[in-house]
């Protein structure tokens, strides 16, 4: 038998020749095993694969000089939620990564307006059409209590008169 050490590099510059192209990969560490049908191969030649030249490993080579100068930098997972209803509601919530900070803190509809604008464009203009919905509806609402209200007035001033 005789004991064949194939890198990756080497199994693949055979690869062509020898393997087909979906063959798997080997990692350096791994050796092939073949066996050889001369029995003359098997008996004499027993020689351990470490006498070979060590191939370089595939990477970057860990130590001192070969250290990042790159600077690291340290982010921070803070997630900053904005609700908002119809009525014109709105409330926030910030969690940082996963324990929450502030829940449920309500905050006036002219501030998140003004946040919006502050962060993106992108952002205030559909936060400014929900907030404008918002107005249109109360104005509404307004409207109607007030028409309600001037009929209980006359309907007060009737019964007094």
């Amino acid at each position: 038998m005789t004991v064949d050490v194939l890198t990756h590099d080497e199994e693949t510059a055979e690869a062509p020749a020898s393997a087909p192209a979906s063959a798997p990969e080997v990692s350096p560490d791994e050796a092939t095993v073949t066996e050889s049908a001369s029995p003359a191969s098997s008996e004499g030649s027993t020689e351990p694969a470490a006498e070979e030249a060590p191939k370089p490993k595939r990477g970057r080579p860990k130590g001192a000089a070969t250290a990042s100068t790159a600077k690291k930098t340290r982010t921070v997972e803070l997630t900053l939620t904005v609700t908002g209803t119809a009525d014109g509601e709105w409330q926030a919530e910030l969690k940082n990564g996963s324990k929450w900070v502030a829940k449920g803190l309500e905050i006036p509809a002219a501030a998140v307006s003004r946040a919006a604008k502050e962060l993106h464009a992108d952002l205030s203009g559909p936060i400014d059409e929900v907030i404008n919905q918002a107005r249109e509806a109360q104005a509404a609402k307004v409207a109607a209590l007030e028409a309600e209200l001037e009929k209980a007035k006359q309907a007060l001033a009737e019964l007094d008169a």
